[in-house]
C-alpha cells in the first residue's frame, strides 16, 4: 500500500512510501494498522481506551478517531514494513 498523507509521520511513515501489511497478524493495542472506517482508508496505531478503540495519528496535526458502536469498521492488516524510495 502507498501511503498518501502525513498523519503518521512521527512514527517514521511519510507521504509516498510503501507499507507491508500482514492481514495473517491480529492487531493488537499499540500496533499500526490499515483500517477501513466507514469507507475511508486509513493508516493509524490501533489504541485501546477506557471508553473503547481508537485509532491515534502519530503526527499532532491530525485528529485521532475515537471508534463508535455506530462506524464501520474494518482492520485490513497489521503493517510489518516500510519501503521508502530514495
Amino acid at each position: 500500500m502507498k501511503v498518501d498523507g502525513w498523519s503518521m509521520r512521527d512514527a517514521g511513515i511519510a507521504d509516498g512510501d510503501e507499507l507491508i501489511i500482514d492481514c495473517g497478524l491480529t492487531p493488537e493495542d499499540g500496533r499500526i494498522v490499515v483500517a477501513e472506517i466507514d469507507g475511508e482508508l486509513t493508516v493509524k496505531r490501533l489504541r485501546r481506551t477506557t471508553t473503547g478503540w481508537l485509532l491515534q495519528a502519530s503526527n499532532p496535526d491530525f485528529a485521532d478517531v475515537q471508534i463508535a458502536e455506530k462506524n464501520d469498521l474494518h482492520i485490513w492488516g497489521v503493517v510489518t514494513r516500510l519501503l521508502r524510495a530514495v
